[in-house]
């Protein structure tokens, strides 16, 4: 059970970080963007081909995962998304519009799978690199691989960052003025122009990020950000999408009870269960909704904390 827990807490990471980005996305443009599916993939294949051709440790290619994920976001908002927001697109178009965009990259990441086949003589439709982390300790039978660790890192240096650049630096203020006011930011002479192409980058960094931490946890195939995509919304809708910190902690419920869930339902029914996996995420977003519906994102964290910490202290007598 240990394996099955520490194994959903880096899958969850993953999750966080890429649903993290959909939020961000969201959150500026109002697009609810489907192209994010690409964005994972190509994460998975940046740290692939990197590997294939240099060798060393998957770890060492996530960052650059995570800028061609972001260069990609970029892309996307130049050729299609800003022209539709110009034109005064409705979400829905904004949306099919990404789902287009997603169709496109994938036949593109086909071709590439397909030529690396071909060329390198390994399978690019299906790889795993799990195989090449690194055991850093041991409890019981279980192994503690370094992906249980780092990707629990990352995640806090991100929330950390994004808080740190939302809340102290100019640029994050505006950004923050932008998605909660345009015509306010517009006045104040913010250029939203410059706040759309940060926050596509951002978000699409953010799903390299996610996804080039998955590449050391399950395997990695063209359609990867298609299966994974529906956990990813799940997440960043049970966070309440106009919060980051919300979708961080959206991708850890909706990644821990797939996990989890899926272990304990194939214990109880039989390993055919594992057929209708993406059921759950489902599932935890609508009871999810139906008990809190603003998102995790709106929950009063700040005096939960502090009900908390006086419960505490009155039970220690202090």
């Amino acid at each position: 059970m240990l394996d099955v827990v520490l194994t959903g807490l880096a899958i969850s990471s993953g999750f966080a970080l890429a649903a993290a980005g959909i939020t961000m996305i969201y959150m500026s443009t109002e697009t609810f963007n489907f192209a994010h599916a690409s964005m994972v993939s190509y994460a998975f294949y940046v740290v692939f081909i990197m590997n294939l051709i240099y060798g060393g440790s998957p770890y060492l290619y996530i960052p650059l995962a995570a800028i061609v994920s972001g260069i990609i976001g970029v892309i996307i908002y130049f050729t299609i998304n800003r022209w539709l927001i110009r034109a005064g697109a409705t979400m829905v178009v904004l949306m099919m519009s990404t789902l287009g965009a997603d169709l496109i990259l994938f036949g593109i990441l086909n071709s590439i799978a397909e030529y690396l086949t071909e060329t390198f003589k390994r399978d690019a439709r299906y790889f795993l690199l799990a195989e090449k982390d690194i055991v850093v300790g041991r409890i019981g039978e279980t192994n503690i691989m370094l992906i249980h660790i780092v990707s629990l890192i990352v995640v806090l240096i991100v929330v950390s960052a994004i808080h740190l650049f939302l809340t102290k630096t100019k640029f994050g203020i505006a950004m923050r003025t932008t998605v909660e006011n345009p015509t306010l930011a517009k006045v104040l002479g913010i250029n939203p122009e410059t706040v759309y192409i940060a926050s596509w980058f951002i978000g699409g960094a953010l799903a390299g990020l996610g996804g080039g931490l998955l590449t050391l946890i399950i395997p990695g195939e063209p359609r990867i950000g298609m299966v994974i995509i529906v956990p990813l919304f799940a997440a960043s809708i049970v966070g309440g999408l106009y919060s980051i910190f919300g979708s961080l902690l959206g991708g850890f419920l909706i990644g821990l009870s797939q996990q989890i869930g899926i272990y304990l339902l194939a214990q109880a029914f039989g390993s055919w269960i594992n057929a209708y996996k993406l059921i759950i995420p489902l599932a935890m977003m609508v009871i999810t909704l139906l008990i809190y519906p603003q998102g995790l994102g709106a929950l009063p964290w700040g005096k939960l904390a502090s009900k908390l910490g006086r419960r505490g202290g009155e039970e220690s007598g202090v």
